[in-house]
């Protein structure tokens, strides 16, 4: 038996879709013609037997999910029970908490439950899936611009939108050069800071009517009607209880609170940004293109391995709070597993890529990723 159930194909969340309506399929080479993938599949579906455990949460990963909560909600109760009236410190300290919450309720909770790798019951997955829902974002547009879009089409300019960002950060060798673009190693970390931020005013209502015109919200099952009304209702009731009710009830105003409120969205976004993009936009990743005929050269496991790069082996409590994401490899490769189970994936990944003579980019520390990040948007500048 397959433990991980992994078509013979490619993933089920990498079937191309068309996502653009000038693009066509773009197709990626047959993995029989190389056999890294396979020897994988079959090393990490030994591991799983042979430790007889399965592919979804544990108990470890459910008290974090429950740590990852609190670490939101109960900074929260405090702030609208208005036991911080007293103390602007102490109030602006707890939405900075939030922050934290909001990144490990992201990494931690709703990445795995989107993926379908929190629990093998659906209805789990979709219902902690939906914390996104709670935490000012709109899952249905994150399911398709995170496993459809990015996960398939990993750093090829015009399909992974992951790398398309805003005009004023180039993240790929083939966008357009801008002359702001000579500056964006110093001012893309405000940008992304603002990027929660962004996406909770506006972004969310651009992406549904964006996904209606490529048919994308099929894939969701849901029409245009249904998934504006979606994300107007989740943003009135965001709104109203982590804005409305504070000022109402913690005994500092509008103007605190919303402050407050900044500040927890810049946490969360740049915290958010440093976690994904050094895994992706990195001197080490390809950034290849289709040919002529719309055809990658290499496999879809392959592409994935050699555009995506680990950080921070062996480091347990980084690895806890980001979600196993500095595992991005692993998890790019198997994003049907739970992460709890990336740090003992690693080095059957590792080996086997080595084996077959494929890179394998890894650097030591998150720190480091961040500078080596930096580096390559300096480099894109021109």
């Amino acid at each position: 038996m397959n433990l991980l159930n992994i078509p013979q194909k490619v993933p089920s969340i990498s079937s191309p879709q068309p996502v653009r309506k000038t693009s066509k399929l773009v197709k990626f080479a047959p993995r029989g013609e190389q056999k890294f993938y396979d020897a994988l599949k079959e090393k990490v579906d030994r591991y799983f037997k042979a430790q007889g455990i399965h592919i979804h949460a544990n108990r470890q990963m459910r008290l974090k999910s429950v740590v990852m909560i609190s670490l939101y909600f109960v900074p929260y109760l405090f702030i609208v029970s208005g036991a911080t009236a007293a103390s602007p410190f102490l109030f602006y300290s707890l939405w900075l908490l939030m922050g934290a919450g909001v990144v490990g309720i992201g990494t931690c909770i709703m990445h795995d439950s989107n993926h379908g790798s929190y629990s093998r019951n659906p209805a789990v997955n979709f219902a902690l899936g939906g914390l996104l829902n709670l935490i000012g974002g709109y899952s249905r547009n994150w399911r398709v611009q995170h496993n459809i879009l990015h996960h398939t089409y990993t750093n090829i300019t015009g399909l992974d939108e992951d790398i398309a960002g805003t005009p004023l950060i180039r993240m790929s060798p083939h966008s357009p050069v801008r002359k702001i673009h000579r500056y964006q190693a110093y001012y893309a970390w405000f940008l992304y800071a603002m990027m929660n931020l962004v996406w909770v005013i506006l972004k969310d209502f651009k992406l549904i009517f964006h996904y209606e015109r490529e048919g994308l919200l099929r894939k969701e099952k849901v029409s245009l009607k249904r998934a504006f009304l979606e994300v107007t209702a989740y943003r009135l009731i965001y709104i109203g209880y982590i804005i409305v009710l504070p000022a109402l009830f913690s005994g500092m105003g509008w103007g605190p609170v919303i402050m407050g409120f900044l500040i927890m969205q810049m946490v969360a976004g740049l915290s958010l940004a440093l976690i994904f993009q050094p895994a992706h936009v990195m001197e080490t990743s390809e950034f290849p293109m289709p040919d002529d005929e719309r055809k990658m050269e290499n496999s879809w496991a392959i592409h994935q391995l050699l555009n995506t790069t680990k950080s921070a082996p062996g480091r347990r409590i980084t690895s806890w709070f980001m979600g196993g994401l500095n595992y991005q490899i692993e998890h790019h490769l198997f994003p049907q597993i739970c992460h709890i189970h990336y740090q003992n994936l690693a080095p059957i990944v590792q080996e086997t890529a080595e084996e077959h003579g494929l890179k394998y980019n890894v650097v030591p520390t998150v720190w480091q990723a961040i500078v080596e990040h930096g580096k390559m948007l300096h480099a894109l500048r021109k």
